[in-house]
């Protein structure tokens, strides 16, 4: 039995999260009373059920304190079964520029701003926030990605490891998802050859070039190592997410042919990995 219970940001992704369990064979309900989640689980309960269930400030008379309570109380009650509780956070800036995008009303904020709305929201969800089991920020999530690590983590009930590895550029920051941060920017640089500049480290010339360099094979067998060794014990501990994330000035060569041949490294492992270039994504 698998219950997982989500709730978060209003913008964050609550709906597109709920969509992605019903596909995954969950029962699904969105915005249910806190005070009706425990008869909805004892109604539905059974050895292989598996249910999503959401609540948010919208449910009348919405309150962190009973939300924690009722989370608690599934736990005790269903001592057997696997109770998650998933939060979706996501920065102030990108809620309040989706919002206007799409020009949603945020449920806080119909006779005030839109950044008071999303501030009060934060104030109220803090402590559940902070006793989360999962937390999944969708600031830098394109349209697939929440669906993909969603459907990673529960696709067969049960947590597995997942590798990601992401390539991206220091000068836009560090990936937020990042467990593992290696710099690369210590080797060769296409930008400087005017013929490899326009390509990417998806490129075999870019590639050749960046291999060429004589700390690359010390390096890259050091880095492989590591994973051999990290991987298994993240495994034994539980951890269903492993992300490696490697940087480099611009992002777009050196962390990218990295990523690359990691990932080719890893897949003849029989190692299931997902690859992202941040700074190539349009």
């Amino acid at each position: 039995m698998r219950i997982v219970m989500v709730i978060g940001f209003s913008g964050a992704g609550k709906s597109v999260a709920l969509k992605t369990f019903a596909d995954l064979g969950f029962e699904a309900i969105d915005n249910l009373p806190i005070p009706t989640i425990p008869l909805v689980v004892k109604g539905l309960a059974s050895a292989r059920t598996r249910l999503a269930l959401c609540s948010d400030v919208r449910s009348r008379d919405f309150s962190a304190d009973q939300f924690l309570a009722v989370h608690e109380a599934l736990r005790r009650e269903y001592p057997d079964a696997v109770v998650e509780l998933v939060f979706l956070t996501c920065d102030e800036q990108v809620l309040l520029r989706r919002f206007t995008e799409t020009r949603h009303r945020h449920p806080l904020a119909l006779d005030r701003p839109i950044e008071d709305g999303i501030r009060l929201e934060a104030q109220l969800l803090s402590r559940v926030r902070d006793q989360a089991d999962v937390i999944l920020d969708t600031s830098e999530f394109g349209p697939h990605d929440l669906k993909r690590v969603l459907s990673d983590r529960y696709s067969d009930g049960q947590p597995t490891l997942k590798v990601n590895l992401v390539s991206f550029s220091f000068r836009r920051g560090l990936p937020r998802e990042a467990d593992m941060v290696i710099d690369a920017r210590f080797l060769r640089n296409p930008h400087y050859d005017e013929v490899l500049r326009p390509q990417t480290g998806q490129s075999a010339e870019v590639g050749s070039y960046i291999r060429q360099d004589p700390d690359f094979e010390l390096f890259f067998d050091q880095l492989t190592r590591q994973i051999d060794f990290l991987l298994p014990r993240y495994a034994r501990e539980g951890k269903s997410y492993f992300t490696l994330a490697i940087g480099c000035t611009g992002g777009k060569h050196r962390s990218v042919h990295l990523v690359e041949s990691l990932a080719e490294y890893l897949r003849d492992r029989k190692i299931h990995c997902f690859v992202r270039h941040r700074e190539l994504e349009g």
